[in-house]
C-alpha cells in the first residue's frame, strides 16, 4: 500500500488561508463563504471582468473593467483620464475599494418562486488601490493583463511604445481582505410544496468560445497561433 505524507505536513505545505474580517464575514448564508486561497485564487484567474467600486463626491460607483492577478495583486488598468485612476493617482496613501468577480454556473429553478436561485462562485476583495509607477511594474501588469485574456498573447504582440505607456495608468490591489462564496447543488424546496405539479431543477451555464474570426486586413502569411488552436478559445 502506498505511503501517505502525514498530516501535519500536508498542512505545512498547504497555502494559509486568508483572515476573517468583519468585511469578509458575510451576515447571510455565512456557510458558503470560503477563505481557501487557492480556491479564490482559482475563481480569480477563470473570470476576465471584475467590478470595481469606490467612493466619488460621496456617492458609490462601480464600474467594470479588465483585470489580472499576479501571485497576491490584482492589477486593473485604463486611461491616465479616468477617475478611478485619476483619483488613485491622487491618493498616495491608496485608494479605499471593492472589488468582485462572479461566476454563474446554473440557474436553480424550484418549485417555489421564493426558491428560485443561481449556482455561483464569487470572490470580494477589500483594501486600498494604489498606483503603480515603477516602469517595470508597470510593464510586468500589462503583459499579464494580455496574458490574462489569452495566455502567450503578450509575446505575440507589439508591446506598448511610451506614448500608449503615458496614456495608461495601472492600479495595484493587494489580497489581503479577501473571501469567496458559493452556490452549489440542486432546488432547496420546502417539503410540502414537492408535490407541486411545477418543473424544477438545475439549467447550467457554461461559457463556450466560437470559432476565431481573422481581421480582413492580416498581413499575408498570418497563421492562426497555437495558443489559440490549442486552447479552449
Amino acid at each position: 500500500m502506498r505511503e501517505t505524507a502525514p498530516r501535519e505536513a500536508t498542512r505545512q505545505e498547504t497555502a494559509p488561508p486568508y483572515p476573517r474580517t468583519d468585511r469578509t464575514v458575510p451576515t447571510r448564508s455565512a456557510d458558503r463563504a470560503s477563505y481557501d486561497r487557492d480556491l479564490v485564487h482559482a475563481i480569480l484567474d477563470e473570470a476576465y471582468v471584475c467590478h470595481l467600486g469606490f467612493v466619488r463626491d460621496g456617492a458609490p460607483v462601480v464600474l467594470p473593467t479588465l483585470y489580472a492577478r499576479v501571485g497576491e495583486h490584482l492589477y486593473v488598468h485604463g486611461s491616465t483620464g479616468s477617475r478611478p485612476l485619476r483619483m488613485t493617482g491622487r491618493a498616495p496613501e491608496g485608494l479605499p475599494v471593492c472589488l468582485t468577480v462572479t461566476h454563474v454556473d446554473g440557474l436553480v429553478l424550484a418549485r417555489s418562486a421564493f426558491h428560485h436561485s443561481i449556482n455561483y462562485r464569487a470572490v470580494v476583495v477589500h483594501g486600498l488601490a494604489y498606483d503603480v509607477t515603477d516602469p517595470a511594474e508597470k510593464r510586468a501588469a500589462l503583459d499579464a493583463l494580455v496574458d490574462h485574456v489569452v495566455p502567450g498573447r503578450s509575446a505575440d504582440s507589439r508591446p506598448a511604445n511610451k506614448k500608449e505607456l503615458a496614456a495608461t495608468a495601472v492600479i495595484r490591489l493587494d489580497l489581503t481582505e479577501v473571501s469567496a462564496k458559493l452556490r452549489t447543488g440542486g432546488v432547496n424546496d420546502e417539503p410540502e410544496d414537492l408535490a407541486l405539479p411545477h418543473w424544477a431543477g438545475v439549467v447550467p451555464v457554461q461559457r463556450v468560445y466560437g470559432t476565431p474570426v481573422p481581421d480582413p486586413l492580416l498581413a499575408p502569411g498570418t497563421e492562426l497561433p497555437s495558443y489559440l488552436t490549442e486552447s479552449t478559445c
